[in-house]
């Protein structure tokens, strides 16, 4: 299994993710970012991953993640984006969107931008309003798109002071993840269980397509797109289920997968190796899902340490006509050629596994017992 390195921190962690790397360079990833929550003082902070594996004159691993600096947050962290290089846009419980700014040499954070009641109930009739938590947020360089318990969609264009864009009364239920479809398109997900898609090119505030769980309206908590298949969405609910859609056809997913005991908190596909996708749970598990079709032949359709998971349904309609190469490996209509690994990922079960973040060969989660988790060698 891959060595994964713990770090005890002594804060409840509630969002983990990457530095990105400058594109086109050959650097892996070294600096991640973590918010955190339900701690009397909440903060984000960056941490450098050092260099694992060589023994100090202690006989302590350096590799231990060394904290580069922190800052203090008002309110929980409820999601958390790296914008560019230099700068984290952070969501917070109330309301409020930051943007920091990382000063490398002198390693301090500072806030560099904010915009403090994004997300709000607005009183029936009075202009006062309460706070409402911001709950999802996605950057696209110059923008930033944020949703919220509101149901309202914000989109903020960095270095302006107001919204470019504010979709009010986007959602009557509680918006719980946004991530883009395509530059002006964004997906969300809410606690009915439903999948909207929205297109800032069109005024109102109709979403252009709403497709959605059949029957129990299970909140979804969790978005993310597949990198070169734009059409393929994941999504994680509170059932556990891993959800695949297809949003060119039908209002349904085209597959459901029985995975976490508890609510799912984040779903990701592999940035550049897509047919690998990681999920974690309030059920202290940390999964890796390998559908890729040329792995070794598996000896179960589902299978992790052992258990096998059942399969729970699969079905795509007017697949022939499409060229099998472009089909992506989670759309297979064949569950016996479409044998899917799942590996945990954690020794042990732990408290809630509330984020985690992948890029190259690295992985980063954090969780509700204070730690925080790495490893760099996920495919070894």
């Amino acid at each position: 299994m891959e060595e994964i390195y713990a770090k005890f921190v002594s804060q409840k962690i509630s969002k983990t993710r990457w530095r990105p790397v400058p594109s086109g360079s050959l650097q892996t990833a070294e600096t991640f970012a973590t918010g955190s929550w339900d701690n009397e003082e909440n903060c984000v902070s960056l941490w450098s991953i050092g260099d694992f594996g060589n023994l100090d004159s202690d006989g302590g691993f350096e590799g231990d993640h060394q904290l580069l600096c922190d800052i203090r947050h008002h309110g929980d962290v409820m999601d958390l984006q790296f914008f560019d290089q230099e700068r984290i846009v952070a969501a917070s419980s109330t309301g409020c969107v930051t943007v920091f700014l990382h000063h490398p040499n002198n390693q301090t954070l500072s806030v560099n931008q904010q915009w403090p009641a994004a997300h709000h109930h607005t009183g029936p009739g009075s202009p006062s309003y309460s706070s409402a938590p911001c709950t999802g947020i996605v950057c696209d360089n110059p923008e930033i798109v944020t949703v919220g318990e509101d149901g309202r969609i914000n989109l903020f264009r960095v270095d302006h002071k107001e919204a470019v864009r504010t979709i009010d009364n986007a959602d009557s239920s509680t918006l719980h993840a946004v991530t883009f479809l395509r530059t002006p398109e964004i997906v969300t997900v809410n606690s009915i269980g439903q999948l909207k898609i929205w297109d800032f090119r069109q005024q109102g505030s109709e979403p252009c397509q709403i497709l959605s769980l059949t029957g129990d309206r299970v909140p979804l908590h969790c978005v993310d797109r597949h990198p070169n298949q734009q059409h393929v969405v994941a999504t994680g609910g509170q059932d556990g289920m891993l959800s695949i859609w297809d949003v060119r056809q039908g209002t349904m997913p085209v597959s459901l997968l029985k995975a976490h005991e508890a609510e799912m908190w984040e779903v990701h596909f592999h940035p550049s190796n897509p047919d690998h996708l990681f999920t974690c749970s309030e059920d202290g598990s940390l999964w890796h899902w390998d559908a890729s079709t040329n792995g070794p032949e598996k000896s179960s359709l589902f299978y992790q340490g052992g258990r096998s998971s059942t399969f729970l349904s699969h079905s795509i309609s007017n697949q022939a006509s499409v060229h099998q190469s472009l089909i992506s490996s989670w759309l297979s209509t064949d569950p016996a050629k479409d044998r899917i690994e799942i590996t945990s990922l954690l020794p042990s079960r732990t408290l809630s596994v509330n984020s985690l973040d992948v890029l190259g060969p690295c992985l980063v989660c954090g969780t509700d017992a204070e730690a925080i988790y790495v490893t760099r060698q996920l495919f070894s």
